[in-house]
């Protein structure tokens, strides 16, 4: 019985009670009977998970190899000869420290263009003068 599947023993088994003639008039045997049936409807529900498991596993699989594909088509795929490691002004992020409650947060220069932002962590309006920022580039 080790190599039989969960649903083979429980045909087995009711095979079994059935070869013995289980006598389902009996309390003992109307348990025992139902019981049974409980067994078969679990290796049916087992089998199920088993098969959409399986399903589920390939699905998976296949976002993998997509979401990596896209990966590479977005991020190259690690050869970085086209990056030279220069960021544009643009791109620069700066770290502000809220003085409020000394809540570190980062920034672009598009949001610190905007003149304020709300502290996260305390909501307090931070406000920026970019002619400080300008002057010391």
């Amino acid at each position: 019985m080790e190599n039989m599947t969960i649903a083979e023993k429980v045909s087995y088994i009711k095979g079994l009670a059935e070869g013995l003639k289980l006598n389902t008039e009996t309390n003992e045997g109307k348990i025992l009977a139902a019981i049974i049936d409980v067994l078969g409807d679990i290796a049916i529900n087992i089998e199920d998970i088993d098969a959409d498991l399986a399903d589920l596993t390939d699905v998976v699989g296949d976002v993998e190899d997509s979401l990596m594909d896209l990966e590479d088509e977005v991020y190259g795929d690690g050869d970085d000869s086209e990056y030279d490691g220069d960021l544009d002004d643009d791109d620069a992020l700066y770290e502000i420290t809220c003085p409020n409650c000394s809540n570190t947060i980062t920034a672009d220069y598009d949001v610190l263009a905007n003149g304020t932002i709300d502290c996260p962590n305390c909501g307090s309006t931070l406000e920026f003068d970019l002619d400080q920022l300008d002057d010391e580039q």
